[in-house]
């Protein structure tokens, strides 16, 4: 990737980040941001979280699933548009590792479910646990990288509580904008959750493995530090939402079942 050495040999006032870095942090974790962006939506967690809401679920596994499939074309080519940033192999064959890794699996699942649901729906508990653990192996296996690398030579307490403000900062915004999307163009309360679930998540799991494909070895721990960190935040902030908004709908049952026995 000789682009990206070419990215961080730049001066300050040249590289393409640069309009939008008013901190002193290591440019890269701009362009972590910037891949935070660009990236699809996890599928597992906003259909969870819709689903505890009292959301639109069948909306949910839709939406979800067509972010995660897009993402796979869309999200290199961003990358490559917006970053500047282009693999000696092109970006054709960049995706081709990514349909590999990510479309594959996920078409062979489809295909194998009338001879797999029994099964996994014998052992969902199981399955779940697996699914959980790989993604925590996917984690573990950047964060090491990240290690080896010496991002903590890199990365203070300072660049630290950045991430986290601008990942509270970020995410607030995209959620307050879905909600008054949703409300303005009318939808029902169940249609405004699975909005705001599904168009509020950022893929862990998808975002890694990219990350592997797309950028040097030397870049993918400071590349991906914004999308952990991110990822850890939005389970918390959308756990609480989804409570926020199931008390809503029991508060709204009780009066609604009050007004109906007066």
């Amino acid at each position: 990737m000789g682009d990206v050495q070419h990215l961080h040999s730049l001066p300050r006032s040249r590289r393409p980040l640069a309009w939008w870095a008013p901190v002193n942090v290591d440019p890269a974790l701009y362009t972590g941001f910037l891949y935070l962006c660009i990236l699809p939506a996890t599928v597992q967690s906003a259909i969870a979280f819709t689903s505890l809401a009292g959301g639109n679920v069948a909306a949910a596994v839709c939406s979800a699933s067509a972010s995660s499939l897009l993402g796979i074309f869309v999200s290199p080519l961003l990358v490559g548009l917006l970053m500047n940033m282009h693999g000696a192999e092109g970006n054709l064959e960049q995706v081709g590792k990514i349909c590999l890794q990510l479309l594959l699996p996920f078409v062979l699942g489809h295909l194998s479910r009338p001879w797999t649901a029994n099964f996994v729906t014998k052992h969902k508990k199981w399955i779940s646990k697996t699914d959980q653990t790989s993604i925590l192996l996917v984690v573990y296996s950047a964060f090491s990288e990240a290690v080896v690398n010496g991002i903590w030579h890199k990365v203070g307490a300072g660049s630290l509580l950045f991430i986290v403000v601008v990942s509270i900062v970020l995410l607030a915004i995209v959620i307050a904008v879905n909600v008054f999307v949703a409300r303005k163009c009318g939808f029902n309360k169940a249609d405004e959750i699975t909005i705001v679930f599904c168009g509020s998540k950022k893929s862990l799991a998808n975002g890694i493995p990219m990350a592997n494909i797309l950028f040097p070895t030397s870049m993918i721990g400071m590349m991906v530090l914004p999308l952990m960190i991110f990822h850890q935040i939005q389970l918390m902030v959308c756990a609480v939402l989804a409570r926020r908004y199931k008390r809503q709908a029991e508060k709204q049952a009780q009066e609604e079942t009050r007004a109906a026995k007066a």
